[in-house]
């Protein structure tokens, strides 16, 4: 793991002194795949562990059983001694085309009614639809449609069609401003799903007040916001109808955090640039699915999706059909990873001034898991998830990874709860 981390700290623009504080132990393969996903989410996460002691010179500790509990958190959550469903929808899956496979994204109601609309069929029929498609046609359908699903690509194929793929962080400096006071961090969460939800969360154990926003129209699925609220405070604002409320958040923020498509906010006034000459010294952090530039940027994608057109699924998969990582290692990786820039961003703000722009993909995560040694898919460890879970009010949820000082970390209030706070800085 140390192997992985040393490049990965160094793209972060961390120190090379802070590495040794970090120590990795349990087994060494606890999620089994042909990459290496236990190796490759210890460096994501041990990075966040690293950026959010700095300079404290603390010993930080992380179990890889306690890892694969955390990068499989959804899986965990309950509430009341009772699971909270399948986030994923029946149609979400892979489904035979007349020229290959597709994987199809259904669990919001929205992309799924799109699917539903181009296939032009019932629930029951979908598979016998999509099997009279060519994948990239349907794939291209959907998506001028509103919907999402991903033509199974190989590898190659992937980056013939796309080029070679960015790094897994991105750092840029948008904007000249001196530095901000030393104070508990406030963080703008406007992001979704899992992989920027991952991001904040961590921000929130290491002691930021974030505040998540979203669209009244837009409910999350309620395990993940079960799974990513614990610790934020989740409030509902139009971003369109009530601008000065949003520009107000902004102004008290240090770290806004994005998590949709490059470009799809800013008609809000939230283009890093834009945001920089308004609000000087902020950091900016964007995660994406595709990335800011190429064919697909301005495409809607999962991290399901991504595997599929990027080759992890014929990669992870057999003869019969292609196959999937054993957790939504693209979303938690890029989610820890987000985190740490984050965290490395503000000290850097502290120190030197400047408004900074982080950009992370799960395309670019995909890339950088890809170029890594690849292994054989021997079964990993059993992991009994017991000890590494952690009872907020009702909710049974997986314990942020990681130890400091002999320390095991752990969600503080309050319990995850969407939409139900004022959209409110704690100390205003």
């Amino acid at each position: 793991m140390t192997d992985l981390l040393s490049p990965l700290w160094a793209t972060l623009r961390g120190s090379p002194e802070e590495l040794h504080r970090l120590h990795v132990t349990g087994p060494p393969t606890t999620l089994t795949s042909t990459f290496p996903v236990t190796d490759a989410g210890a460096a994501a996460v041990g990075a966040s562990l690293l950026a959010a002691t700095l300079g404290t010179g603390l010993r930080v500790d992380l179990d890889t059983r306690e890892l694969a509990v955390a990068l499989r958190s959804e899986r965990y959550v309950r509430r009341d001694g009772r699971t909270l469903g399948n986030p994923f929808d029946p149609l979400s899956a892979f489904h035979r085309t007349a020229d290959g496979w597709l994987r199809l994204h259904a669990n919001y109601p929205w992309h799924r009614a799109a699917a539903l609309r181009v296939l032009g069929c019932t629930e029951a029929e979908v598979p016998a639809a999509i099997a009279g498609w060519a994948g990239v046609k349907l794939e291209n359908a959907l998506h001028d449609a509103g919907g999402i699903g991903a033509a199974v690509r190989t590898e190659e194929d992937w980056r013939a069609e796309t080029g070679p793929p960015p790094a897994p962080v991105e750092h840029r400096t948008v904007g000249d401003a001196p530095a901000r006071p030393r104070r508990r961090p406030r963080v703008l969460d406007l992001t979704r799903v899992i992989a920027g939800p991952v991001a904040t969360r961590t921000l929130a154990v290491h002691g930021a007040d974030v505040l998540r926003l979203d669209a009244p129209d837009r409910p999350e699925i309620p395990l993940q916001s079960a799974d990513t609220l614990p610790g934020k405070r989740s409030a509902l604002l139009d971003l369109g109808s009530r601008r000065d409320e949003l520009e107000r958040l902004l102004g008290g923020a240090d770290v806004v955090v994005t998590g949709y498509r490059p470009g799809a906010l800013d008609r809000f006034g939230l283009a890093p640039e834009e945001l920089a000459q308004r609000h000087p010294g902020l950091v900016i952090v964007t995660l994406s699915a595709w990335g800011h530039r190429g064919p697909w940027a301005h495409r809607r994608g999962f991290d399901s999706i991504v595997q599929a057109a990027c080759g992890i699924a014929v990669a992870e998969g057999g003869p019969d059909a292609p196959g999937a990582l054993p957790a939504q290692v693209l979303d938690h990786a890029t989610g820890y990873l987000g985190a740490a820039a984050a965290l490395l961003a503000l000290a850097r703000q502290r120190r030197d001034g400047g408004s900074h722009h982080i950009r992370l993909a799960l395309a670019a995560t995909a890339a950088w898991l890809q170029g890594l040694p690849r292994q054989s898919a021997d079964a990993g460890a059993e992991v009994d998830p017991a000890p590494y879970l952690q009872e907020l009010d009702a909710f049974t949820l997986a314990r942020p990874p990681g130890t400091v000082d002999g320390e095991r970390l752990a969600w503080r209030p309050p319990a995850p709860s969407f939409g139900t706070a004022s959209p409110v800085w704690l100390d205003e």
